[in-house]
């Protein structure tokens, strides 16, 4: 009996915390638009500077702007470069959080390199449910994996102790 409810609270608590993840992807999907916007907005920037003095492109600009004996110009070269670079990062991750499944978002929110980001989201994180039959049916399938995790070892336990009493 005692097993019993502890495998409906350990599902339980396995589903609240199961029903939290599609929500956190939409706010990191949030949180991520809003810099790629600004980051791109930065980058366009940069390519009309490059247009108006006559550069190829920005990087010809930035290339330029590395050579350059005066050591401000060179690190606000390396800046911008670190920009373009993190708006490429950045369309990746819009690409995949506009076409990608759950989990590949998941994936790119997840990756060592941006738990910061993932730290700063969950600041203003609010818990709710998510509305939709893909985030329900992802809560529900997760809950029983953890659920299934969590109790085999009390299950592996309880099999260990019939086999002992035959």
């Amino acid at each position: 009996m005692i097993g019993r409810l502890l495998d409906k609270l350990v599902f339980g608590a396995a589903l609240i915390f199961a029903l939290q993840m599609p929500l956190l992807v939409d706010h990191y999907h949030q949180y991520l638009s809003g810099l790629y916007s600004a980051t791109k907005w930065q980058v366009d920037g940069y390519e009309a500077t490059a247009k108006a003095h006559q550069f190829a492109d920005v990087n010809s600009m930035i290339d330029n702007h590395l050579k350059n004996a005066e050591p401000s110009v060179r690190t606000d070269a390396e800046q911008k470069l670190q920009t373009v670079e993190l708006l490429q990062e950045l369309t990746s991750g819009m690409e995949i959080f506009a076409h990608g499944n759950l989990l590949e978002k998941m994936v790119f929110m997840l990756h060592p390199d941006r738990v910061h980001v993932v730290k700063e989201v969950l600041q203003n994180f609010k818990v709710g449910i998510p509305l939709n039959a893909s985030g329900l049916l992802f809560a529900v399938v997760l809950a029983l994996l953890l659920n299934m995790l969590i109790m085999l070892p009390f299950r592996l336990m309880r099999s260990d102790r019939r086999a002992d009493q035959y």
